[in-house]
Parts: structure tokens; sequence; C-alpha cells
């Protein structure tokens, strides 16, 4: 068996994620799927979820990334599930996990993300963030622009 080529999270909202943002997560982690990527997430609901069943639908795996240590406050749709007992601190365990980051829309766990990211030099691609600087990363209008960027920075171009 051949093992993945990328590994790519899928970061955003769990509580404040809105239709939009889930219907970007679920297209973003089908797409990766369908592309041979492993989809890394924080292993809740809201857009972690949607990208886990987007995967799922793409048939492909997710792994969700849990801050506690119960394996069972994950959302089942991820194929695995890992508890790290890091809380918040898990956001930079999945930045540094994965070789680059897709953030759907915005909200204050994101944001770390996004500023872990951005410091790291993990590629990064954003589909509706908050009002950012013009270098955090690449805006891009959907989830096919946000796959085919992510596509791009990894090769290399």
């Amino acid at each position: 068996m051949t093992p993945p080529s990328w590994y790519v999270a899928v970061v955003g909202p769990a509580d404040a994620a809105r239709p939009t943002d889930l219907d970007q997560a679920t297209q973003v982690g089908r797409l990766l799927a369908r592309a041979g990527a492993v989809v890394l997430t924080g292993g809740h609901h809201g857009v972690m979820r949607a990208a886990a069943v987007g995967a799922q639908e793409g048939g492909g795996v997710s792994i969700g990334l849990l801050p506690g240590a119960d394996r069972a406050a994950g959302a089942t749709e991820h194929t695995y599930l890992l508890p790290t007992g890091l809380g918040e601190l898990r956001n930079g365990l999945l930045v540094r996990s994965a070789d680059a980051v897709v953030a759907v829309g915005c909200s204050w766990g994101t944001l770390s993300e996004i500023a872990l990211a951005r410091r790291t030099g993990v590629p990064l691609v954003l589909i509706d963030p908050w009002d950012l600087p013009d270098d955090v990363g690449v805006v891009v209008p959907d989830a096919a622009a946000a796959v085919a960027t992510v596509r791009e920075l990894l090769a290399g171009g």
C-alpha cells in the first residue's frame, strides 16, 4: 500500500460555524480525500466534523486530534480520533502535523491555528477569514480553489 503523499489540516469554528463554513469544509474534505490527502482536524463538531464527513464521502481518511483525553468526545465521522490531553495546545500539534492548513471561516481557536501556521511556515490557505493582514496566507473564494492552491503550494509552485 502506498502511503498518502500529503496531510492537510482543515480548521475552523466549532460552535460558531456558519452554514457556508460547513458546506465549504465538507467540500474541502471531499476534494482532499479524492486527491489522496489525509484530512487532519481538531476532532470535534462544526468545521472539523464537516471536513471529516467530506473526507468520508470522498473515500478518504480523516484524523481528529482531540484536545482532551476522552476519545468519545470526538465527532464519530472521523476515521480515527486521537485524544491528546493537551487542551488548546493541541492546535500546535495539529498545525505541525500538517503539510498545509486550510482555514474555513474563523474563530478564536482558528485564529490561533492560523497564527501558528504563519509563524512556522506551514502553507496556509483561507476561505472567508476574518480581516487579517495581507501576508497571512492565500485567501481563496471556495473549496475547489483551496484544494488547487494547496496542491500548487505543496508542489513548490
